[in-house]
C-alpha cells in the first residue's frame, strides 16, 4: 500500500484519539480521559509542592530541589512576580506558583506516549481560565471595594461623554480575558499534539514500508521523518514551558491591573 494512502487511512483515527471518551460513567455522572488525566497531574502537583516545600533549605542540595527553588524564584521576582503585581505580590505568589506547576505538569503529561494532556481539553482551559478570572476580580473588589473597582473601568480625568464608552470598553476587555487565557493554552496544546501525532503516524508508515521493502527512497525518508519528529518533541517541551509561563504571567498582569490605582 502506498505511503501516503496509509497515512490518508490513518489521519480520521489520529482526529478521533482527540475526542473526549468516558472512561468511568456517562453523560452528567461520567468522567472523560480528560478529567481523569486532570486529578492525575493535580495529585502529582500536590506531591511535587508538597516534597519540595520539605527538602527547601537555605542551600539547596539536589537537582530537583534547585530547579523547584529557581522556578519559584522566577515567579517571586521577576515578571510574575513584583514588576507585574507591584506591592503586595508575595500573598499571591502561592496561587501563581500552583497555577504554573500545574499548567506545566499537564502540559508534560500529555508528551508521554498513551497519556492525555488535561490542557488539550477546551472545557478544562475554561476551568483554569475561570479560576484565574474569579481570583483576580475578587482581590479587585477586596481592595477597592465593588464601587472603586468598577469606577476603576474609566480612568479619571476623560471628559465626561466618553466615560460610558470607555468604561463599557475596559469591562469587555476584563471579560474577554477568560476567553484568551482559555483559547490560547487549549489552542496551543492541541495544535502541538496534533502536529506530533502525525509526525509520529508519518514515521511509522515510511519505516513500516521500509521494512517491508518499498526501497531506499522510503528509508531515507523514514528516517528523515524521525529526526523531525525529535525535533518537534524538543520544540514541543518548550512550548509545553512556554505555555505554561505565558498563562501565568497574564494571570499575574491581571491581577496587577485589578488591585494597583490607574
Amino acid at each position: 500500500m502506498n505511503p501516503l494512502d496509509q497515512l490518508a487511512a490513518e489521519v480520521p483515527h489520529l482526529q478521533h484519539s482527540f475526542d473526549p471518551v468516558y472512561v468511568f460513567g456517562s453523560g452528567s455522572f461520567g468522567m472523560t480521559q480528560y478529567v481523569l488525566w486532570m486529578i492525575i497531574c493535580f495529585v502529582i502537583t500536590l506531591i511535587v509542592v508538597l516534597t519540595a516545600g520539605k527538602r527547601l533549605t537555605l542551600i539547596p542540595t539536589n537537582k530537583f530541589t534547585n530547579s523547584l527553588v529557581g522556578s519559584e524564584m522566577c515567579i517571586r521576582d521577576r515578571d510574575m512576580g513584583e514588576s507585574a503585581i507591584g506591592h503586595g505580590y508575595k500573598k499571591h505568589i502561592p496561587f501563581l506558583a500552583t497555577l504554573f506547576f500545574f499548567i506545566l505538569i499537564s502540559n508534560f503529561v500529555g508528551l508521554i506516549p498513551g497519556c492525555k494532556t488535561p490542557t488539550g481539553s477546551i472545557s478544562i482551559t475554561w476551568a483554569l481560565a475561570a479560576i484565574s478570572f474569579v481570583y483576580f476580580i475578587f482581590y479587585g473588589i477586596k481592595v477597592k471595594g465593588l464601587g472603586g473597582y468598577l469606577k476603576s473601568f474609566a480612568p479619571s480625568g476623560l471628559p465626561v461623554v466618553m466615560v460610558p464608552i470607555v468604561w463599557f470598553l475596559e469591562l469587555f476587555s476584563t471579560v474577554l480575558r477568560v476567553l484568551t487565557l482559555a483559547v490560547r493554552l487549549y489552542g496551543n496544546m492541541f495544535a502541538g499534539h496534533m502536529v506530533l501525532g502525525i509526525f509520529a503516524l508519518l514515521t511509522s508508515v515510511f519505516i513500516g514500508s521500509a521494512i517491508q521493502g518499498a526501497g531506499v527512497a522510503v528509508g531515507s525518508i523514514s528516517i528523515a521523518w524521525m529526526l523531525f519528529l525529535f525535533a518537534m518533541y524538543a520544540l514541543e517541551v518548550l512550548v509545553a514551558f512556554l505555555q505554561a509561563y505565558v498563562f501565568t504571567i497574564l494571570s499575574a498582569v491581571y491581577i496587577g491591573l485589578a488591585t494597583s490605582d490607574h
